[in-house]
């Protein structure tokens, strides 16, 4: 049983259908990538999956239970985390204050502790700058605080909206390794990137969306050697 089923889902902005029928499924362990130009329904996908929009049709499922119609915060407490394109960070909030805010769901404070140690050992820049409004943080150390906020309701499966948005080469190639070894810690990631050549590369597989529809999908290495792939999104 995978993990989480997407299935025949559909999803309108009022008589705008932006997501037109699509099914994927993500597998425990797995980093898959849903690649595809702005504007490819993406983030309204993700949106859906977190609860945060109605689909019109369609299901959606995570462990074998329809989550369809469950509020966003019960969606989290089930194991489930989203890291928003934009990053979203508490500005007038601490560092220390916006991890805290990631373990809202927990009760259990000895572990919530465990947690906030395990980010500040996966991000060191946080530690350094836990009691710094999270508004004077850079692009990066920002992205940094969304992602250790989101791992700190030790989720099951980590959906990430465009990470390496706005940010200079050398940090990309930091997050995505930050990806990858959230991914060997044992969570499950399901990736939104519009950088298609370093999504495919730490990917095991990949969906791509046009216009609302899955259009392609297959092994992640695969699809970084195929021809149209690399017209359409990886220049070349």
């Amino acid at each position: 049983m995978a993990m989480l089923e997407v299935k025949d889902l559909e999803v309108y902005y009022g008589v705008i259908q932006a997501i037109k029928g699509i099914s994927f499924e993500v597998n425990k362990g797995e980093v898959i990538a849903l690649i595809g130009a702005n504007g490819a329904g993406k983030t309204t996908t993700l949106h859906t999956v977190t609860g945060l929009l109605a689909p019109k049709n369609g299901h959606v499922f995570f462990e074998g239970q329809d989550i369809t119609k469950v509020p966003a915060h019960k969606i989290v407490s089930m194991g489930m985390a989203h890291v928003p394109e934009g990053r979203r960070v508490f500005a007038e909030l601490s560092v220390y204050e916006n991890l805290k805010m990631g373990a809202y769901t927990r009760k259990d404070k000895a572990e919530i502790e465990d947690s906030l140690a395990n980010v500040y050992k996966r991000f060191p820049r946080l530690e350094e700058r836990k009691n710094q409004m999270a508004g004077t943080l850079s692009g990066g150390e920002q992205q940094m605080l969304a992602m250790g906020r989101a791992l700190m309701s030790r989720p099951k499966l980590i959906l990430m909206d465009e990470p390496s948005m706005g940010l200079s080469p050398i940090l990309v190639n930091e997050i995505f390794d930050i990806i990858r070894s959230v991914s060997e810690s044992g969570t499950t990631v399901l990736l939104v990137e519009q950088n298609a050549k370093k999504a495919l590369s730490i990917a095991d597989r990949a969906y791509v969306l046009e216009t609302g529809k899955i259009v392609l999908s297959g092994n992640a290495k695969e699809l970084l050697e195929d021809e149209a792939i690399k017209k359409a999104y990886l220049g070349e």
